[in-house]
């Protein structure tokens, strides 16, 4: 979805790199896969085709974040929520 990403801290020698890949447009999302060695970030459209690959030795990756885009937006009529409460 528009908004998702994923940041990704590379140990590059005594400094850090951090690398982000975004899905830049309406219907494309984002995948994350990793296996022998190496993490591979790539940004899909709806029918599977990789528009940007990123790849990444595992064992220089330090940290991978993924933020999804938000998926609903409040709306001025919607209800507000009371949480619920816990009793002795």
């Amino acid at each position: 979805m528009k908004g998702d990403r994923v940041e990704v801290v590379v140990d590059a020698g005594g400094d850090t790199r951090t690398y982000e890949v975004a899905a830049t447009r309406a219907g494309r999302r984002v995948d994350v896969a990793h296996g022998r060695g190496l993490v591979e970030v790539t940004e899909v459209t709806r029918g599977g085709t990789a528009v940007r690959t990123a790849r990444f030795m595992a064992a220089r990756v330090i940290a991978l974040v993924e933020h999804p885009a938000p998926r609903h937006t409040a709306e001025d009529d919607d209800e507000t929520v009371t949480p619920l409460r816990v009793t002795a």
